[in-house]
């Protein structure tokens, strides 16, 4: 006798978990879809927060000396604006005044380099192509070239400055509107979240604004030795070259010293070598200096952060974001780091367990064992 055939029915939980994950799967592709799209405008937002994070001290010490809230962020982004601008007109009026110079100036920098590399290794005409081309004006053609290269640079900086006016708007509202806006976050969660929230809030306000405090007066300190150092060396610009050592060296992390003194350098070659040999020497010695004996008084007070641990934040934050990323990864690892510190359990560490480590590492693995 044949037993009857059995059906293996699917149980309904497995088809609501088929559907759940296929749900699932959709709404991430459409998700992931939504932030590439949004991802310049999210860039834009987390730089007006990390960029109010930064202007929200000074602000909240006008609103503590009696000026209203909304006229002191006003007033406080017409300040950064201000100094933005004087560095970028300095800074601009230099790059064409040694454009213009240069391009003044190339018979006889390509007689200099002619007699240098006749007189030094014997070599004659090295540059007679160059000069037929300068005085046939294909050279001119060449640099009317760039001159259309430039234009195109011009539509990025105009693109670039509307993001910039577009993070300045949330900025003066994310500043503005500082106590409504955590108020309104508060009210979304249980208050048990609320003070993890606040704390966490509090912590970059004062870690991002420690880092651009402590970068400031490095700056400053920079651009008036270098401004100093310079006179002395009888640079062109003095000025404008010593902010840009300044600026540079202290907001662009890692690479920022070897940007700052690339351009200082490269003018005071186009005058006199031995002027570049001097910059090379005040530029190496002020560093050492900062590094050393200035940078860890001032940063002591405002934000401490390793040296291992910020190099990686700033790896990380430009694989992320790129150069935005890189900017802000050093005030992120800051508020990171405190957050961890505050949160995290700390213990005694038992002293006799880290001598007996170290004894077995000094004696060997055997020497410790009883037979």
């Amino acid at each position: 006798m044949t037993e009857p055939a059995t059906h293996h029915t699917i149980p309904p939980w497995v088809r609501r978990a088929v559907v759940t994950l296929m749900a699932g799967l959709a709404g991430l592709w459409v998700l992931r879809g939504v932030v590439s799209s949004l991802r310049p405008l999210l860039l834009v937002l987390l730089v007006s927060f990390f960029v109010s994070f930064a202007l929200e001290p000074a602000v909240n010490r006008l609103e503590r000396v009696g000026l209203r809230r909304g006229p002191g962020t006003a007033l406080v982004m017409l300040a950064v604006v201000g100094a933005l601008g004087g560095f970028g007109v300095q800074v601009g009026s230099l790059l064409a005044e040694q454009v213009t110079d240069f391009s003044e100036n190339v018979p006889r920098y390509l007689e200099d380099i002619d007699g240098w590399l006749e007189d030094s290794f014997g070599i004659q005409n090295a540059t007679a192509d160059l000069r037929a081309d300068y005085d046939t004006g294909a050279l001119a053609q060449r640099l009317g070239d760039v001159a259309d290269d430039l234009a195109r640079f011009g539509t990025t900086v105009a693109n670039v400055l509307f993001q910039l006016f577009t993070i300045g708007l949330f900025t003066f509202y994310l500043v503005a509107e500082g106590p409504k806006l955590r108020r309104l976050v508060c009210s979304f969660l249980a208050e048990r979240h609320q003070r993890h929230v606040l704390e966490v809030w509090d912590l970059a306000i004062e870690k991002t604004g420690g880092y651009i405090l402590s970068r400031s007066i490095l700056a400053l300190g920079s651009s008036l030795v270098h401004w100093a150092a310079f006179e002395l060396i009888g640079l062109p610009s003095s000025l404008a070259l010593a902010l840009w050592v300044g600026v540079m060296s202290q907001f662009v992390p890692v690479v920022g010293t070897y940007i700052a003194g690339a351009l200082p350098l490269v003018i005071a070659l186009l005058g006199n070598p031995a002027d570049g040999l001097w910059v090379i020497v005040v530029v190496a010695v002020y560093q050492q200096f900062e590094n050393y004996l200035l940078a860890p008084r001032i940063t002591s007070h405002t934000m401490q952060l390793h040296v291992a641990v910020a190099f990686g934040a700033v790896i990380a934050g430009s694989a992320i974001l790129g150069v935005v990323g890189a900017l802000l990864a050093l005030p992120a690892a800051a508020t990171i780091q405190s957050v961890i510190a505050a949160e995290a359990e700390r213990h005694e560490v038992a002293e006799h367990l880290i001598a007996e480590s170290s004894q077995r590492r000094g004696h060997g693995p055997s020497d410790g064992q009883e037979h």
